[in-house]
């Protein structure tokens, strides 16, 4: 019989802060927002000296909530730390392209596919766009387009511009755990497909994060935090540049410098460097956008980047 272990499951605007998953997740599962409410659940049951994992409910497209999840464990006073870990995310965005893709297989082909999702930070909307140019290249709708609830263009504007491109009919899929709303639309069918991820596929999926968190820490006595820490690294603005605007990098002797870019990232910048300076530059794979990495049911392969620390474990499984 499995130890007992306590979960908690912490959430940000794709699953509504909680509210997605309320009735989802098995009923010993902790439901708390990112902040002060995981600040004390975590105390909670660390004061209890409970086996305790945090899973990061993204689907991989809030790498801040991983971090800021990590961040908050680390300020966890060590009397009320008890045996708590952070589990890897439910999910990535290579996870997000194969379970649209999935998602899309159970529309109709002639049925455009408008991707909805809670509006987040610019950089977050505007990696959906790359998931839906994904999605629309390896699927079999002609039309995909992108909503954001809260956001720019919403739902009701998404169905607009599908009528503009043609589509007679359009299908809402919800590329977060929250279910959009329907607007009305005059002018065109609308439906709405079913959670992105069916309840029995969650719950699994998150017994895998949780099982390999504490495989993880029995086995290298790693807590997770470290890696989590860098899960926005190479998210927002940092080390960005306008087309054309390039910096020069100037260091002394024996400098030893290394890069990692995200995706889609320049070279217009140009690096100098004095006499013994070593430069190494690790690219994630996924800024080739001729390699998807995304792929339908079944298992995912791995990848290893050797780009931050802890980036060689890699979610294994998908829904």
């Amino acid at each position: 019989m499995a130890e007992p272990v306590a979960v908690i499951a912490v959430c940000g605007h794709e699953a509504a802060y909680g509210r997605a998953l309320d009735g989802v997740v098995d009923g010993g599962v902790s439901i708390v927002s990112s902040g002060r409410e995981l600040f004390r659940s975590i105390a909670a049951h660390g004061r209890r000296n409970s086996e305790t994992v945090v899973v990061p409910m993204t689907l991989g497209r809030d790498p801040e909530l991983v971090a800021d999840t990590a961040r908050t464990l680390r300020a966890v006073p060590a009397g009320e730390w008890g045996s708590t870990v952070l589990a890897e995310p439910f999910g990535t965005s290579q996870h997000l392209v194969a379970w649209l893709r999935a998602a899309a297989g159970r529309v109709p082909e002639a049925s455009a596919l408008l991707l909805t999702a809670p509006s987040g930070d610019p950089f977050e909307d505007a990696e959906l766009y790359r998931i839906a140019a994904l999605v629309r290249r390896y699927g079999r709708n002609g039309i995909v387009e992108v909503a954001f609830t809260g956001g720019d263009p919403d739902p009701a504007e998404g169905i607009r511009r599908c009528r503009l491109l043609g589509a007679r009919r359009v299908t809402l899929v919800p590329a977060a755990f929250a279910l959009p709303d329907v607007p009305e639309a005059e002018s065109v069918p609308v439906d709405r497909a079913d959670p992105l991820i069916p309840a029995s596929a969650l719950r699994r999926v998150l017994g895998e994060r949780v099982a390999d968190a504490r495989r993880r820490w029995r086995e290298h006595g790693d807590d997770g935090v470290a890696a989590g820490l860098t899960a926005a690294e190479n998210h927002g603005h940092s080390h960005t540049h306008p087309p054309g605007e390039g910096h020069g990098h100037g260091h002394g002797p024996g400098h030893s410098h290394e890069h990692s870019h995200g995706p889609g990232h320049s070279h217009g910048h140009d690096h100098s460097h004095d006499a013994g300076h070593s430069h190494e530059h690790s690219h994630d794979r996924d800024h080739d956008p001729g390699h998807p990495h995304a792929h339908g049911p079944g298992p995912l392969h791995t990848h290893h980047h050797p780009s931050a620390p802890g980036a060689d474990r890699v979610v294994r499984s998908i829904a």
